[in-house]
């Protein structure tokens, strides 16, 4: 299983960017996937996470910012990040597990992605 995140860049305040996760060699019919971010110095933190029964939860610090969706037909997981502010600069990874419960817990995840930076200016 290869998951691989793109799409990061460097913003201003109040734009938006589209993070992508693409899952090669995922075929667990029941599944959660997960956006994390991890700041210099802070812990990874889980912001957004989708599973197979189509159920989403964010976190306080994005939640009506940040929308996570998914295409199946290109098995492509994504992150819509609108109205960024420069604490949400951080790198950002996709991660997965074969269970539907939705989780922000890092420790429960043991498949992730390489990461893709986001820079948020003011």
């Amino acid at each position: 299983v290869i998951l691989e995140e793109s799409g990061g860049g460097a913003v201003q305040a109040g734009e938006s960017l589209r993070l992508s996760c693409r899952l090669t060699g995922w075929t667990y019919e029941y599944y959660c996937l997960t956006w994390f971010r991890q700041a210099p110095g802070k812990s990874r933190e889980g912001i957004a996470a989708l599973s197979s029964e189509s159920t989403t939860m964010y976190s306080d610090s994005v939640k009506g910012r940040f929308t996570i969706s998914k295409d199946n037909a290109k098995n492509t997981l994504y992150l819509q990040m609108d109205n960024l502010q420069p604490d949400d600069t951080a790198t950002y990874y996709c991660a997965a597990r074969p269970f539907p419960q939705l989780v922000l817990d890092r420790d429960r995840y043991h498949r992730w992605g390489q990461g893709t930076q986001v820079t948020v200016s003011p």
